[in-house]
Parts: structure tokens; sequence; C-alpha cells
């Protein structure tokens, strides 16, 4: 019983993050922060820099892979999961509904989304200052921040992202593996690695298997299903990403039209939830609600078999004394990338005038100093950004 009500309640949190999560994923971040570090501390600061670093190396949607490792350390493979279901299905649903209204609903350059952009300005402003507070408190961290920061922001790549981490974590082995702290973590970590094993062997055999069966089959949904598969499994850097493999895949074949794909992609930027939810969309339009179902197992289950089989060797690793000088500049690094990805694309695609910071600047008042929870937060940056839209 207690742990049903412990899934319960990851699913109650994660849902309302799928339906409040606006930004794209280094606000969902800023997000996933908010609630799960600060509010319930769930797992710390060191912790979370860990996951999302973790997440920086994995191919797919790294907000997701986020929610399901914290999940997974809340609640075990089933946490993972529900974790998974709530803040994904939101979004997925709102899509495969899109198939049908997105062409005559016209929500894309509406006030609304503006505001919604600007509450992803405050959100992540937020975590920044929450994480930096905690991962970069010496000059030399905040040394290796800035060089990331700067790094990230003149190359704007995600493999100059990759590169950094790698970087920051050499330096870091070298300039802290006589830092001996013994800070406790506050997670421990319910899977083995046998089933991380297992999970990572599905991964490769799946990337394998499904395109010599869709090559050998005449079943066309084999082959739409691996499509979504491999979209899920080799794209680096987002849902922003995936969208352009996802047009090549579909668009040309003819199983959805240019016009189709570019109404479905305006409704993705106006739903919360990780955009790689506009698989459900392409699948609801070539296949009803079915279709719609099926290519959101498929573009996903890379990312959850990835970070399961990955989590319980990553785990083992931060643990080694000597790896723990490097992961102290990992995490300096990733504060970096994230006021690097605060600045391009947030800030510059949110406040676009004065009001627009006033509004920024009060949302982040709501929530950091008012302490409001924030769906208050979403919803007055909604209102506002409708408010000015119309003066």
């Amino acid at each position: 019983m207690p742990y049903l009500k412990q899934l319960l309640e990851i699913l109650v949190v994660s849902t309302r993050l799928g339906l409040t999560s606006f930004g794209g994923p280094i606000a969902h971040l800023g997000y996933f922060h908010e609630e799960y570090v600060r509010r319930r501390k769930w797992l710390d600061d060191k912790s979370y820099a860990d996951l999302v670093a973790l997440s920086q190396f994995l191919p797919g949607p790294a907000s997701s892979q986020v929610g399901i490792g914290i999940g997974v350390m809340k609640g075990g493979v089933l946490g993972g999961f529900t974790s998974f279901i709530g803040f994904t299905f939101p979004s997925a649903i709102a899509l495969i509904l899109f198939v049908f209204v997105a062409q005559e609903f016209g929500v894309a350059d509406s006030g609304f989304i503006q505001g919604l952009k600007i509450v992803a300005v405050a959100v992540v402003a937020s975590a920044i200052l929450g994480m930096a507070k905690h991962l970069t408190p010496d000059l030399t961290r905040k040394t290796i921040a800035l060089f990331a920061l700067i790094a990230t922001l003149l190359i704007p790549h995600f493999l100059s992202q990759i590169g950094v981490i790698l970087i920051a974590g050499l330096l870091g082995y070298f300039i802290f593996r006589e830092n001996q702290s013994e800070e406790k973590r506050s997670m421990t970590f319910p899977i083995t690695k046998r089933f991380g094993t297992i999970c990572l062997t599905l991964f490769f055999g799946f990337l394998i298997g499904l395109p010599i069966l869709s090559y050998v089959s005449s079943v066309t949904w084999i082959g739409i299903f691996d499509s979504f598969y491999r979209a899920g499994a080799l794209v680096f850097g987002g849902g922003h990403v995936v969208l352009p493999l996802l047009e090549r895949e579909f668009v040309p074949t003819g199983l959805i039209s240019e016009e189709s794909f570019l109404a479905g992609y305006g409704a993705a930027q106006a739903v919360p939830g990780p955009l790689f939810t506009f698989a459900s969309y392409i699948g609801a339009d070539i296949s009803g609600w079915t279709g719609g179902l099926m290519a959101t197992v498929a573009i996903f289950l890379p990312a959850f078999l990835l970070i399961l089989g990955t989590l319980p060797f990553w785990y083992s690793l931060r643990q080694n004394s000597q790896i723990k000088g490097a992961l102290m500049g990992v995490n300096a690094a990733v504060v970096g990338i994230l006021i690097s990805a605060f600045y391009q694309p947030i800030w510059t695609s949110a406040i676009l005038s004065p009001v627009d910071f006033a509004l920024a600047a009060l949302l982040f008042f709501m929530l950091v100093y008012w302490k409001l929870p924030p769906w208050v937060v979403v919803l007055t940056g909604a209102i506002g950004g409708s408010i000015i839209a119309i003066l």
C-alpha cells in the first residue's frame, strides 16, 4: 500500500509538470529542479546535476530521461514508467487531438504562447541560481562554468556540449582529486547492473533488428515503428533536432503532407511537455489514435531503455572516490551550459521588449520570493502574454 501511494504521488507530480512545463528541454530541467529538488527534496542538487550530465551524453529527449531517472530513484522501474507517463502523455494526447484541429486553431503565434516563453525565462533563471549556489561555490568551479558558458554559446552544437563536459571532467579529476569531501548522496538506487545490461541489450537489439525486420517484411507499421525508434535512438540535441529528421522520414514518402507536418510543428510549440511527442501527431495523422500511441511508444522507447541501462553503472561510478573530482568539474560545466541555453534560445526568443522583461521579473519574483505554485506562475504568464499581445 505505501508503494502504491508512492507511485500515485509520482504520477500526480509528473502529470502536473507535464501540463505546465512549457519552453523546451532546458526549461523542463528548471521546472524539475524547482519541483523535485527544491520543493519535494526527492534528491539533492548534486544528484540532480549528475543526472542532467548523464542525459547530455545520451541520445534522445534529455528532459524526459531526467524525469524517468528521478522516477526510478524514487520508486524503482515502475516509478520511472509512472513518471514518464505523467510527464509525456498530456502533450501526446493534446497533439493527437491537434491532428483534427491544428490547421484551424492557429495558436502558434498567439499572445499566450509568448507569455509561456517568458514563464520559461523565470523558471530557468531560478533553477540556475539554485544550482550555481551549490555546484559552483568556489572561484575554480565558477571559472569552469564561465568557460563552459562561453564555449557552448560560441559553438552552438550538441557536440560542443559533450566536449565541454568531457574537458570539465578531466580538469576536475586533476584539480579536485585531492578533495575527499564526504558529502552524502540523498538517494539510493534500486536497479541492478544486470537489469541495466538487459536494457542496453534490448536497445541495441531493436536498433539493429527493426531495420532488418522492416526490410524483409511487407507490414507497413513495422517500417513506421522502425523510423520512429531510430529517430529516438540516434538524435542528439533534443526535440528541435528530431523534427527535421521526422520530416525526411515521412513527408517524402507521402505518409504525411508537408502542410499537415507544418501545422503539427506549430501545435508542438503550443503544448507543454517534450517536443518528441510531435511523433504522436505524425502517428495519429497516419493512422488515427492507434498510430499516435504507437509512434509515442516507438520514439520514447530508446530513451527509456538507455536511461535504465546506464543509470546503474553511472550511479556506481559517481560513488567512486577517484571520480568525485571529475564530477565536481562536470557539475560546474552543467551550470555554464544551462546559462548558455538560458540566453540562447530561451532569452532571445522570449524577451523582445521592455514589457516582456517586466513580466519576466514579476514571474521570477512570484516563483522565487513569493514562492507561489508553478501552475500559478504559468497561468499568470499566459494571461500576461495575452494582454501584451492586445496592447
